[in-house]
């Protein structure tokens, strides 16, 4: 299944709406150890472990993960 993409502009203009993300931070725990940046309250999850993981992350609103 292909995921549709979404740029950090279309995220801040929805934000401004009134959307509410969740954030699903899917970078290695390397990368993840490496980082400067990190979106605040997102959810840690590396893109391997997503299926064992579902039941943590919240359906009420959009889920945008990101990984380098």
């Amino acid at each position: 299944m292909e995921l549709p993409r979404i740029t950090v502009e279309q995220v801040r203009a929805r934000e401004q709406r009134g959307e509410r993300f969740t954030f699903l931070d899917a970078r290695n725990p390397t990368a993840w150890g490496q980082a400067s940046d990190q979106v605040h309250g997102a959810l840690r999850v590396p893109a391997d472990e997503v299926d064992r993981h579902t039941a943590e992350i919240p359906r009420e609103r959009a889920v945008v993960a990101y990984c380098t």
